[in-house]
């Protein structure tokens, strides 16, 4: 490209849009850095002063506007730093971003160096606070460790080794200070702000000026001309594209991604990698995913951004969406307390330990140390599918160019000082040539002086011998780690340099496809379940918080079983929400560039590999483009596509900026000020997303909506959910820091509003499912996720504005403040003589079951004495869980919160948990979740010990106090059964401890027929979870004792929850109606109770029972395995499969009594069974077909196993168990025929009776064939003691 064209482009499409110089105001003096922590304990050579920012150029850019504060901060994080001639003064480069409100990025990059301090008032400034110094403490003459000023990366720890060791060099290295004898040096940084991360190009610019400055020579133009050049005649590449552009020494080569490819990235991941090792890193990569609050740690600046930024990239076709600063100033420390999900790098002080690091909120947290190359993750979140073959298909790549997977080797090929000199070139090559002689000759080691020297080199080099080691046990063959800078060494005379970038960028874009086929594969069809709902734009923005964009219940039932505790935590993540969004909008508008590029990958890939549907594979597909995209960065980089216009002198004043070796000159701000002069119509440009806006007003004016209204429309509807997208560098003041926080509350708490409302509509649904109406949309994997977010959403709120950090919960160690205040209170009420008994009395003769008080420490208590939870994260999440399940969170909570004198000790003025009409609100939003039942606490502690309660109600006062017979009862839930405990004679109600045995479902009751008074009436049973509180009545209703009733001396009783008491469940706000009674099921209840009491159903409201039974246990096994409940209620419950056939046989049966002895529907199956059994021996079965036959004898073989149980259950009993049995082995249908056939009928049943009418039998028979479909199991409580 020629440079006039390189100069005409639209004003944003420059490389760089500032260059900043910052660095000590010699006109202020030394001003020490409050906001940066002082501290007088330190020498001053080690204490931050402020650095200013001394000039930048253009003054002003009107669509990237300069902010001035934020870049001073940002290029000297930690203030100026100063050093004498005993120090290490190696120049460091480090990077930084700047992240408008609006989301969008501006990149900086800093070189810093040191500067001969020539001022003799900062010279005597600094004598001074060192005499005084010395005057305060005059220990401190000590050796300590080396300053920690912002230049202090990994290098500074090497330096030290290099430094002069004599001892007149000590008396300055430990931080001493004389003018007489110590030049003074001070930190100086020259920054390029660019719209576009061009890392590698921007640090060989910086470091080409930082040499022109301290070269013997002076550079060949004055140093203006390269400013000028960068600024106003260097353009950014074209897509697709790259460009040669001129530092001072040499040329420099950036390259930019065409529109299908990833974008522009050039960070090196493999430094990234090399620092966490895989595993880590795809953990982070995980943590990063799901949203959680990341901090980054490191000495070294340019660390904590390689890594934010290498981690950021790999998200395609995702991006964060909330807080990102990769480098946290000093002053800014008061940001970790910000109650949001945030991606932040903090730079630690060399020698603090981690354990000092004083966090506000950590129940969340995943900290990244990188210089120890290690990371905390917080507790059980779900891993990234297939990440063992996703691991390893990482491996292979860095092993590919010799990096080791490990982790926490130091980047084996990368330079690690600034990249200046061409020499390093040729032992890297030799060193190749060494190992390629040494292979290929086998010549064993008999290698000439030089070669020999480079080898023994290479043997001594742990990392590598790691690598080969590593290499052979993942064969991967040496040959590939051979050209290690990729093949064609050296060809085209590139540098050492431009191979390492070649080589940084091939690995790159590898690792990252790898990265990007993961999601290509897992959302493959996420268009499918895109909710396009809305008629325009406008319409969708206005109704955009009420309106559903993805329907994720389809979307997970769709996914491989494997993927689901991942996937449905990530969907409901922002950025998975923003993705959605920005789909839906591209209907109306550009597509966004990520969806863009995506959205063309899936499209190829279906090219490639229809994907059916109904295939639900979790098997690994690697990566298929690994070559190609290596590849397309290779020919851009090899055949240069522009060349921008080389620096050439300018029109300026002759004798200013003389070259003075070492020193940077003041540069003329009059030709740095303004661009040549063509350009002028760059600035009189709009910026190209202007243009893009005005482009879209004419397609779309029959929008009435104004475009500026659409715009904040937009940005509205784009920052729904997130609470605050960036937090302002510059401006400091309290007001600003009040404002902030202020919208982290009103953030909160709407956060807490969509998360409640999304938890009720979702269990609504399913219940109104349960109601019989519409679809469910919630499985249990979708409900945990939800309670899993909000347990992170009230550790945020109680974390929020802290006065001290206490463990790692902040809501438990709340919890454990107003427990100890409660418990004193308590003693001391105790030893006081007021009693308050007979308060609590009130419903203990209402059922039969003393109630269960209501209280925070109770709930407490429980949580501790669980021994499985270890950590106070754990503890805090349990108790949310115990309080939701218990419908009591809300009321907890503001219990907990009504001690105001506590919350006053604990929280700032400006907490969450100190704004009145906040507070209040969210404890509002907390209390609707109470309208629906959770088992969030029972079905996730399935292994703990809990304490049941079990009371026998009769139905007379006096029938079980009278009865002389030892009474036992074995209670079974989901989960087990707690085995046959006895209870006391006499004694209705018994407490027993066992493992949860989950939702309850059956009661088994029985008598041991003992002693004169062995008959028993049994209203019900009532059994009670007393942790949480949960109770099941377990109706029965009949007799228990020989000769009365069915004789039966045990029965199996179905349980219900039943509703809390009116006086119990004060407070709790109102719930969902009991599912038995609900509307759609009162009308088959009456049919069941009504059904023996003389009342007598219609033939069609018989055969509806039975349909609804069967369909109850269809829907059943229809939903997915873990959501089912329980099959036995559907079975033997009120409204059952057992129930409605004992209402078939019962109809027309003469059941008269005879001679006052009651007849059963058992007596008519046995007499039939009889009648069979004599039939067959008189051989008149043998003319019946041979498959009637086996029937007739599997039916008499069931009969007979059931009558010699050795459980004495009565002839109802035995019926039911007939039924289930039948149900389970598929043989019901078959054994119907045979006692419609069998004469016995004729004399135990009417005419009329439904058992006699042909076609209706067939009816039943048809209807129960679609249980054949489901495999019926069950529960170990029915069939005990079948012997088949």
């Amino acid at each position: 490209m020629s440079g006039t064209n390189a100069a005409s482009g639209a004003a944003p499409c420059r490389f760089a849009h500032y260059f900043v110089i910052c660095g000590i105001d010699t006109e202020t003096g030394l001003e020490p850095d409050e906001l940066a922590g002082e501290n007088f304990e330190q020498s001053p050579l080690k204490r931050t002063f402020k650095s200013k920012v001394l000039a930048h150029y253009p003054e002003n850019v009107e669509w990237n506007p300069f902010d001035q504060d934020a870049v001073n901060m940002l290029c000297m994080p930690k203030g100026l730093s100063f050093r004498t001639q005993a120090d290490s003064r190696e120049p460091q480069f480090h990077s930084f971003l700047i992240t408008r409100e609006d989301g969008s990025r501006t990149y900086g990059f800093v070189h810093t160096f040191y500067e001969e301090v020539t001022s003799p008032q900062i010279c005597s400034a600094m004598q001074t606070l060192y005499q005084m110094h010395q005057a305060e403490n005059p220990s401190s003459a000590t050796p300590s460790s080396s300053s920690s000023s912002s230049m202090d990366s990994l290098a500074s720890s090497l330096d030290e080794a290099d430094s002069p060791s004599s001892s007149s060099c000590r008396s300055a290295a430990c931080g001493g200070y004389d003018a007489s004898r110590d030049t003074l040096y001070v930190s100086k940084a020259l920054c390029l702000i660019t719209p576009m991360p061009f890392m590698h190009g921007c640090r060989r610019f910086l470091s080409q000026m930082h040499r022109a400055v301290t070269a013997a020579s002076p550079p060949p133009l004055p140093l203006e001309s390269y400013v000028h050049n960068i600024l106003y005649e260097v353009p950014l590449p074209p897509p697709g594209r790259s460009l040669k552009f001129h530092g001072v020494y040499e040329p420099i080569v950036c390259q930019r991604p065409g529109p299908g490819e990833l974008p522009l990235a050039d960070f090196p991941l493999g430094q990234t990698f090399t620092l966490l090792g895989v595993e880590n890193l795809v953990q982070l990569f995980n943590c990063t995913l799901l949203e959680m609050q990341i901090l980054l740690y490191s000495q070294d600046y340019q660390r904590l951004m390689t890594v934010a930024e290498g981690i950021t990239t790999l998200l395609f076709p995702f991006q964060w969406q909330h807080v990102y600063v990769p480098i946290l100033p000093a002053s800014l420390l008061h940001f970790l307390d910000a109650p949001v999900p945030y991606l932040m790098g903090l730079q630690s002080k060399e020698g603090t330990d981690r354990s000092k690091l004083e966090l506000p909120q950590e129940a969340n947290l995943c900290f990244v140390d990188i210089d120890n190359h290690c990371i905390e993750l917080p507790e059980d979140f779900p891993q990234f599918p297939n990440k063992p073959e996703f691991i390893q298909e990482l491996s292979e790549v860095l092993l590919r160019y010799g990096i080791s997977p490990v982790g926490g080797a130091p980047p084996t090929f990368v330079p690690t000082t600034t990249p200046g000199s061409v020499s390093t070139r040729h032992p890297g090559l030799k060193s190749q040539q060494a190992l390629r002689e040494l292979e290929d000759d086998g010549r064993n080691g008999n290698l000439g002086g030089e070669q020999l020297a480079v080898l023994e080199l290479l043997q001594g080099n742990a990392t590598l011998e790691r690598l080969q080691a590593l290499a052979k046990r993942t064969g991967v063959r040496v040959e590939a780690l051979r050209g290690v800078g990729g093949e064609g060494e050296g060809q085209g005379g590139r540098t050492a340099i431009e191979e390492e970038e070649l080589r940084n960028a091939k690995l790159n874009v590898q690792l990252r496809e790898v990265f990007a086929s993961r999601f290509t594969t897992m959302f493959a069809d996420y268009e499918a379940f895109v909710i396009q709902s809305a008629p325009d734009l406008e319409s969708w923005l206005t109704n955009r918080e009420q309106m559903h964009n993805f329907d994720k219940a389809s979307f997970l039932s769709d996914q491989p079983e494997p993927y689901l505790p991942f996937l449905s935590h990530f969907i409901e993540t922002q950025m998975f929400a923003t993705f959605i969004d920005n789909k839906i909008m591209s209907q109306w508008e550009e597509k966004e560039p990520l969806l863009r590029v995506f959205d063309g990958r899936i499209d190829k890939a279906r090219l490639y590999n229809v994907r059916a549907p109904s295939l639900r594979s979790s098997n690994y597909q690697r990566c298929t483009v690994l070559k190609e995209s290596a590849q397309a960065i290779e020919q851009r980089l090899m055949k240069i596509d522009h060349t921008a216009i080389h620096p050439h002198l300018l029109d300026m004043k002759i004798g200013q900026g003389k070259y003075e070796q070492g020193f940077f000159p003041k540069l003329q701000s009059d030709v740095l000020s303004v661009g040549p002069t063509n350009n002028n119509r760059w600035s009189s440009r709009t910026a190209t997303a202007q243009r893009r806006k005005d482009r879209h007003r004419q397609q779309t004016e029959h929008l009435t909506l104004d475009n500026d209204l659409k715009e904040k429309y937009m940005q509205e509807a784009r920052s729904l959910g997130k609470n605050l997208r960036q937090p302002k560098l510059s401006d400091l003041s309290p007001a600003v820091i009040a404002q902030t926080n202020w919208k982290f509350v009103e953030g909160l708490l709407k956060e807490c509003r969509m998360k409640t409302k999304r938890m009720l509509v979702e269990k609504m649904g399913r219940e109104a499912v349960e109601l019989g109406h519409g679809e469910a949309n919630i499985t249990g994997l979708e409900e945990n996720t939800l309670i899993a977010s909000l347990c992170d959403l009230l550790e945020r709120i109680w974390s929020h504005g802290l006065q001290v950090k206490q463990g790692k919960s902040a809501l438990w160690s709340h919890l454990l403040h107003y427990q100890a205040r409660e418990e004193k209170l308590e003693q001391q009420q105790a030893e006081s003589p007021v009693s308050n008994g007979p308060e609590r009395r009130k419903s203990e003769s209402s059922i039969g079951m003393p109630s269960l008080r209501a209280s925070v420490i109770q709930d407490m208590r429980h949580i501790q004495s669980m021994g499985e939870i270890k950590t106070d994260v754990g503890r805090a999440r349990a108790w949310i869980r115990l309080s939701l399940e218990k419908k009591l969170l809300s009321q907890h909570l503001k219990q907990l919160l009504t001690r105001q004198a506590l919350t006053k000790k604990l929280y700032k003025r400006y907490a969450f948990l100190r704004c009145e009409e906040e507070k209040e609100q969210f404890l509002f939003h907390l209390l609707s979740l109470n309208t629906v039942d959770y088992f969030c606490f029972t079905s996730v502690f399935t292994t703990i010990m809990i304490p049941y309660r079990a009371v026998i109600i009769p139905i007379k006062k006096l029938s079980n106090a009278m009865t002389t017979s030892n009474p036992w009862v074995c209670v079974s839930g989901e989960l087990g059964d707690s085995g046959v405990r006895q209870i006391t004679k006499n004694i209705l109600e018994m407490t027993f401890d066992c493992q949860n045995l989950g939702k309850l479902t059956t009661v088994q009751l029985g008598h041991d027929n003992s002693g004169l008074l062995a008959k028993w009436l049994v209203d019900c049973v009532m059994v009670r979870n007393e942790i949480t509180g949960h109770t099941y009545k377990f109706p029965c209703g009949r007799w228990l004792g020989k000769g009365v009733d069915d004789g039966s001396l045990e029965r199996v009783l179905i349980g219900e929850l039943a509703l809390p008491n009116a006086d119990e469940d004060f407070g709790r706000g109102c719930r969902t109606p009991d599912m038995q009674h609900s509307p759609g099921q009162t009308r088959r209840v009456s049919i069941t109770s009504m059904g023996g009491r003389g009342y007598k159903p219609t033939s069609a409201q018989i055969q509806e029972a039975i349909g609804e039974a069967v369909n109850s246990i269809c829907k059943h096994f229809h939903k997915p395995e873990k959501e089912r409940g329980s099959l036995t209620i559907l079975l033997c419950g009120e409204v059952g499969l057992v129930g409605a056939l004992e209402l078939f046989f019962h109809n027309g049966f003469k059941s008269a009594r005879l001679f006052q002895k009651t007849v059963f529907v058992w007596d008519f199956v046995e007499k039939a069974v009889a009648y069979m059994e004599s039939a067959d021996q008189m051989g008149d079965m043998q003319e019946t077909a041979e498959p009637l036959g086996l029937t007739c004898v599997s039916l008499c073989h069931y009969v007979s196993a059931i009558n010699s149980s050795p459980r004495n259950i009565g002839k109802d009993g035995k019926f039911q168990l007939l039924v289930c049995l039948g149900a389970r082995d598929r043989l019901l249908i078959q054994w119907l025929p045979l006692l419609v056939e069998c004469p016995v009928i004729q004399r135990m049943y009417e005419e009329s009776a439904l058992l006699r009418d042909r076609t209706t039998v067939n009816a039943l028979i048809a209807v129960l064939q679609t249980l054949h479909d489901f495999p019926i199991t069950l529960e170990a409580s029915l069939v005990k003691g079948i012997d088949l």
